[in-house]
């Protein structure tokens, strides 16, 4: 094999398909990158038998041929390259990393030991890169990042008609989105529950793109879009959402309409006052919030935003990196927050964007108040 091409842009696909791989496994070729140049560029793409995924990139290719090294030195040699063009040749046990003033040598790895790619599911439907983008990422976020409770882990994925549906909760939060979708004419029903941070990746990845396809069988679930894919394994059978549904359908003692932007600001200058409980204080005024931070030891702060209020005027206690988290997603909009009184939820919702995107995220308050 022996292929030449813009450094930035394979530095960039190596690094995606590194991240999805393991870095400590008992079999190194788990860990491999293949690459498979030919008359149409090259592909890298990579497999744990867990994940899969495969990348297109241009390239000039003088010799075709398949090569397996590891992923993550590989993808740290090329970003560290200053030559705006790199030149991959396997020479002998080794590939050979050449620029006109270097060269680094990695070892070959057994292209006969890789498990393989998985194949992609049967399509489900398709929705647009920037649907995707918008829509994932602040669900993603509310989901559990302790592996003990794996079925925390995940996003529910569920199409409905021309809606894509996603859900996620770590049991403190929860988020909700809704995107429009194009389903398959022939296309399975799609509910299932895919990993929070693949689905994540897959969203960086597919902004750019017009239409990303949604593939899953009972199995896995993947995604494709511009001639790029991952696949994954389902983690479990969906978690039910009848709670999720009545949580959402919530009896609200006062809503507050208020730029999310501000309301970050003043929770993120309150941040070094929330104490040992990391706590912030939401306090609805007539026509304002205020938001406190109390420490008995680094001191206290208080700040007013500007704020529409219909309702009672209540007080809520919350954790200050879980609201700054669930604000961090309507930024750029007005938010609406709908309190409940007591330890219920509290609700934050938006108008949909241009993407036609709607985003529902839940916030349990703390049982004291600061």
């Amino acid at each position: 094999m022996d292929l030449t091409a813009t450094t930035s842009a394979l530095a960039a696909a190596a690094g995606e398909v590194a991240r999805l791989l393991p870095s400590r496994v008992l079999d190194p070729v788990l860990a491999g990158l293949l690459l498979r140049a030919d008359g149409g560029g090259v592909e890298l793409s990579g497999s744990d038998r867990e994940h899969g995924v495969r990348l297109t990139r241009p390239a000039t290719t003088h010799t075709g041929g398949v090569a397996l090294v590891p992923a993550k030195p590989l993808a740290e040699t090329l970003r560290t390259l200053d030559a705006a063009q790199v030149r991959l040749v396997v020479e002998g046990s080794r590939l050979a990393v050449r620029t006109p003033t270097a060269r680094f040598a990695l070892p070959l790895l057994d292209v006969g030991a890789h498990p393989g790619v998985p194949a992609l599911p049967p399509v489900c439907g398709r929705i647009s890169g920037a649907a995707l983008a918008a829509a994932v990422p602040p669900v993603a976020g509310a989901a559990s990042r302790d592996d003990a409770l794996p079925i925390f882990t995940g996003v529910r994925v569920r199409a409905e008609g021309d809606r894509l549906h996603l859900l996620a909760t770590d049991r403190y939060r929860m988020a909700f989105a809704s995107a429009p979708w194009r389903p398959a004419a022939d296309g399975a029903p799609l509910d299932a529950l895919a990993p929070a941070t693949v689905l994540a990746e897959v969203a960086k990845q597919a902004a750019g793109s017009d239409l990303v396809a949604l593939h899953a069988d009972t199995d896995r679930i993947g995604l494709s879009w511009a001639g790029d894919s991952i696949t994954t394994a389902l983690l479990a059978a969906p978690f039910p959402d009848e709670r999720a549904r009545k949580l959402m359908e919530a009896v609200i003692d006062s809503t507050v309409l208020v730029d999310a932007d501000a309301l970050a600001g003043a929770v993120r200058r309150a941040t070094p006052y929330a104490g040992p409980h990391g706590s912030v204080t939401l306090q609805v005024e007539d026509s304002e919030l205020r938001v406190r931070g109390n420490d008995p030891q680094a001191g206290e702060s208080e700040e007013f935003v500007k704020a529409t209020v219909d309702g009672n005027r209540l007080t809520k206690t919350f954790q200050a990196r879980y609201l700054s988290d669930a604000l961090k997603a309507f930024s750029g909009r007005d938010v609406q927050l709908r309190i409940q009184d007591g330890i219920r939820s509290t609700v934050l919702t938006s108008r949909a964007g241009a993407d036609g995107v709607e985003l529902t995220y839940l916030v349990v308050p703390m049982r004291t108040n600061v």
